[in-house]
């Protein structure tokens, strides 16, 4: 016989081996055992808390031919085929798969035959939300009035997408995420049986990856098992995510909070160059920065060992929650910037860059020595940011050589080794030529925000410093909002930059207001002259 996967192997055949879902598990239960079993149910929840293994109990337990308290036997003649899958009045369908009108006519058709062998034709159909407008229309009547010998369970992750005459027909079950104690229990279980070596440390670390649910818990050991055969322990675990190590983690989060850029760079760098995954460094930036919050706050975390608890400590007598709140704040708009850019280090490093400037104003100093002196240093301090900003988000830099930044690093600790370098220029010709294909490039890259403000302008060279971009229409007042927002100015000069190959002013400028401006000064002047006329 072949390898079964572990989520397979320990799959759930009885409601009290079930993970959780206790008020569930107790209300099906109680209509099985009093007869009162409804002709349609549906199953919400998120992926892995046990939906469709329910669905598979509940259809078993209905056609039991020896029930033991409202939970199948497992025993007789129905139970075993219908675990085996040779029970052909039990129906699993697929609805990513068969969301057509046809698909569900054809159930329509066939349940008007009675069952084969067992009391109830049971249909289990997963992902019920994918199904067409039509296949629901279709399904709507057989849900609403359908023969004795027939039930539906519908399971779904997103319930929002199904049709409210649907969900009125329907009983509905809400399935919640499972407790990260709940899947540990379970894993120890799973690991007895399998004969795997585990630590607790490593157990509790895959129930917080699986994020609530129990199938992803079972992956994710069950790589871990097909990885090596020597005891599973917490490193081994997040190596075979992605995840960094706690270390690197502690030493990025003290880099900021110390606000040494330096540092912070070099250890996103290691991170990065170790294989890691950029999206789970940022998450576990921030979870790390939440569980110093949670130990500032309440002396209590989980997942560290003492070593690591020790170096939470001392971050702690650095900051205060309030600060540690912002820092929150600060590294979820950078992870929210990362998702919508193609350059995701990039953003994360000047998003990093920007932290450790800006705790210049948050940061207790330690003594009053330590303060900003004045507003202008503050301001000075913003423009000098905003400069490693263009630089980095323009792609005009490289790596220095360690030979030449060693002592420059020694003198200047903090300063990054920038050097300019020649861009070529990304289009060839005139602006007013190839400003068009500019802003259609602005829909095919999916900022279809930017493409519907500057669609139908017009662009030109005033001189080797400004572009006048032109709007013949004239500019609602949803242009100017959105056109004279700091960060969309930014973004659109450092996009002519790589257009052209060299920075350049912009300059918008409204076709119909200036030509009211013209035709007011116009009519200024002729009243002083005293002038008679018509304008036609």
């Amino acid at each position: 016989m072949g390898y079964t996967a572990l989520y397979r192997k320990f799959r759930p055949t009885r409601f009290s081996e079930i993970v959780g879902q206790e008020h569930i598990k107790k209300t099906l239960k109680n209509q099985l055992i009093s007869g009162r079993v409804g002709h349609a149910y549906l199953f919400n929840g998120g992926r892995g808390t046990g939906k469709t293994t329910t669905a598979k109990i509940l259809a078993r337990a209905v056609n039991c031919l020896n029930p033991q308290d409202g939970e199948p036997c497992n025993e007789c003649e129905i139970c075993k085929a219908a675990l085996d899958g040779s029970l052909t009045d039990i129906i699993e369908m697929d609805a990513a798969s068969n969301n057509s009108v046809e698909d569900v006519r054809s159930i329509r058709e066939a349940v008007n035959f009675l069952p084969t062998k067992a009391k109830y034709r049971v249909y289990i159909i997963d992902e019920v939300h994918m199904l067409s407008i039509g296949a629901f229309n279709a399904l709507l009547k057989t849900l609403e009035e359908p023969p004795e010998h027939v039930k539906f369970i519908l399971a779904t992750t997103e319930p929002q997408k199904l049709p409210a005459t649907i969900l009125s027909r329907c009983q509905r079950f809400d399935f919640k995420r499972i407790s990260n104690e709940d899947i540990v229990k379970d894993l120890k279980y799973v690991s007895k049986e399998s004969d795997i070596e585990i630590t607790d440390e490593a157990l509790n670390l895959i129930a917080i990856l699986s994020e609530g649910g129990m199938r992803d818990a079972l992956s994710i050991l069950e790589r871990c098992i097909q990885e090596t055969n020597e005891k599973i322990d917490e490193n081994k675990v997040k190596d075979l995510v992605g995840i960094p190590k706690t270390t690197f983690i502690n030493q990025i989060v003290e880099s900021v909070i110390n606000k040494n850029v330096e540092n912070t760079l070099n250890n996103i760098n290691e991170v990065i160059e170790d294989g890691k995954d950029i999206n789970n460094l940022i998450w576990e930036i921030i979870k790390y920065v939440k569980d110093i919050l949670l130990y500032k706050t309440t002396n209590k975390t989980e997942m560290y060992n003492k070593e690591e608890i020790e170096k939470i400590k001392q971050i702690t007598e650095k900051i205060s929650k309030q600060e540690l709140i912002d820092l929150i704040c600060e590294l979820s708009k950078i992870e929210n910037d990362m998702k919508f850019s193609n350059q995701k280090l990039i953003v994360l490093q000047t998003g990093l860059i920007r932290l450790c400037n800006l705790n210049d104003n948050h940061v207790i100093p330690k003594n009053d020595l330590e303060k900003p002196s004045s507003t202008n240093s503050n301001s000075n301090l913003e423009e000098r940011v905003t400069k490693i900003e263009n630089f980095l988000r323009a792609g005009n830099f490289v790596r220095a050589k360690k030979n030449d930044t060693k002592n420059e690093a020694n003198s200047n600790e903090g300063q990054m080794n920038v050097k300019k370098v020649k861009i070529e220029p990304k289009y060839k010709g005139k602006t007013q030529d190839y400003w068009p294909k500019l802003v259609n490039d602005f829909k095919k890259d999916g900022k279809m925000v930017m493409y519907m403000n500057l669609a139908g302008t017009i662009a030109r060279e005033v001189n080797d410093m400004t572009i006048e971009i032109e709007f013949p229409k004239g500019m609602n007042s949803a242009n100017k909002t959105f056109l004279n927002r700091p960060d969309t100015t930014q973004d659109l000069r450092e996009i002519i930059h790589l257009a052209c190959g060299k920075e350049m002013q912009i300059k918008f400028v409204d076709q119909e207001q200036e030509e009211k401006n013209s035709l007011n000064e116009f009519e200024k002047v002729m009243e002083k002259s005293d002038i008679p006329f018509n304008i036609i």
